[in-house]
């Protein structure tokens, strides 16, 4: 039993000293991507972060994108047979000079050199300060203003930071850029994008005072600010969802309504009975759409008057939680959508966010107003861009989303996601990210994500900063 303890301790030892040996190095045949090896011994790399290729030229900056644990079998005279264990990864070279290179030396690279790397490759346009690199302290993460021309996917699971987060991101895009942003607002957490936090940094609160006063919320049904819905302002579709009214099964109540609104008999459901319309005033009643008080009106004030106005409110916040029922929250997402998607010819540049996008626009609509909404989505997910309608798309539950909205987003903000069904639903959407960095989802904390696309000089994993404005919810202080 000593001679098999004593063979066994050789062999660690021998193992160890021929792991601690593996030298970190990088060969490239394109100059471009870079395979490497290195010792899992006091091991600094991991997937994402950046590092310094020396092969006695001019060093280059690389990115590693996956880093993953092999195992060898080593052999030499006098030895025996050892497996030895070993990573092994793949990168992309950010910055150097193209040529082929083979047994780099590779190492941890310095946050200054990747700060002066970002410092020359970015866009002369607006840019978003949103917080710093996750992998290069200190360095801070700009993201280009220009790529949300494009749609946008943010997801994260419930604690991931993601509400947090994208208030930093409206903050940004309200003071950087000239879009007019429209918010749907189902848990209430943006009703307070208009009001500064007292400890702020001063010197950005001062820029942020103007756009503060730029926030229109519309909230309830009895406040000041209400959310109201014109009945005649919503498309013949639409009205007819509303009320159940099919136009084959229902062809004398559908064309009566449809006669009604355009001979501007009526003007919101109250007015079904003065018009003797009984049938659809039954109707309306019994699906409890009389008593909703999302309806000004003849008269009232709408939302719809509001996106139609060119001098309206620059960020409108709906804020659709603060409605009594889940049917009514659908018809006013709905005509909110429907109606910028009905004004698209004018061609103003809009970010539309659409927070928790499963119930808006979901895979599978569960009713009729909400098939309509997901349309809509739909329109301008695919042909919105060049009118100016840029969409956020939110969610904590990609694979509830419509696939024919997920798949026209261009950008991903990828924050903590544990279910590895979700993850790979969203890595076969956005092919283009390297899995290695998706994968790396499942241990962010709170307030990291990965971005990705149009918005950013190349796939990075950041850290979000501190908001401006108050968060609507629980209010969150910083990051822990």
């Amino acid at each position: 039993m000593t001679d098999v303890g004593a063979s066994l301790e050789e062999y660690r030892d021998v193992r160890e000293a021929l792991e601690r040996a593996v030298l970190p190095l990088a060969t490239s045949v394109d100059g471009r991507r870079f395979s490497f090896q290195t010792s899992l011994h006091e091991l600094e790399l991991e997937a994402g972060g950046y590092v310094t290729l020396d092969d006695e030229g001019s060093p280059r900056l690389g990115q590693v994108l996956s880093l993953e644990l092999r195992t060898e079998t080593a052999t030499g005279r006098g030895l025996p047979e050892v497996r030895m264990r070993a990573g092994h990864g793949e990168g992309v070279v950010l910055d150097g000079d193209g040529r082929p290179f083979h047994d780099a030396l590779m190492r941890r690279a310095d946050p200054k050199a990747v700060g002066e790397w970002l410092d020359r490759i970015e866009p002369e346009r607006a840019s978003l300060d949103v917080g710093e690199l996750s992998l290069a302290p200190g360095v801070p993460v700009r993201l280009d203003a220009g790529g949300f021309g494009r749609h946008t996917f943010l997801c994260g699971q419930s604690g991931s930071g993601k509400t947090y987060s994208l208030g930093v991101l409206l903050e940004r895009l309200l003071m950087e850029t000239s879009l007019r942003v429209v918010v749907l607002d189902p848990n209430s957490d943006y009703v307070r994008l208009g009001e500064p936090r007292d400890d702020a940094d001063r010197g950005v609160l001062e820029r942020f005072a103007p756009v503060a006063g730029s926030v229109a919320v519309r909230s309830g049904t009895n406040g000041a600010e209400p959310i109201r819905v014109r009945f005649r302002e919503l498309s013949p579709a639409h009205q007819a969802a509303l009320l159940r009214l099919d136009p084959l099964a229902d062809r004398e109540e559908y064309a009566q309504l449809t006669a009604l609104v355009e001979d501007e008999s009526i003007g919101s459901v109250a007015e079904l009975e003065r018009a003797q319309a009984h049938a659809l005033r039954l109707r309306a009643r019994n699906l409890g759409v009389e008593s909703w008080g999302i309806w000004p009106g003849r008269e009232g004030e709408s939302l719809v008057a509001e996106l139609e106005d060119p001098g309206g409110p620059r960020c409108l916040v709906v804020d659709l939680g603060s409605l009594g029922t889940r049917e009514e929250q659908a018809i006013t997402a709905g005509a909110v959508l429907e109606r910028l998607w009905r004004r698209r010819a004018a061609r103003e540049p809009i970010a539309i966010v659409i927070d928790e996008a499963h119930n808006v626009c979901p895979a599978e609509p569960g009713d009729p107003i909400t098939a309509l909404a997901t349309e809509d989505a739909i329109r301008i997910a695919g042909e919105g861009r060049k009118f100016g309608l840029y969409l956020i798309v939110v969610t904590q539950r990609p694979q509830k989303v419509h696939e024919n909205v997920l798949s026209q987003c261009d950008n991903l903000i990828l924050m903590r996601m544990n279910s590895t069904a979700d993850l790979a639903h969203v890595g076969r959407v956005f092919s283009f990210v390297p899995p290695g960095l998706l994968d790396r989802a499942t241990i962010f904390r709170q307030g990291e994500a990965l971005v990705a696309g149009k918005i950013a000089s190349h796939p990075a994993l950041i850290r979000f900063g501190a908001r401006l404005s108050h968060e609507g919810g629980a209010d969150v202080a910083g990051w822990a």
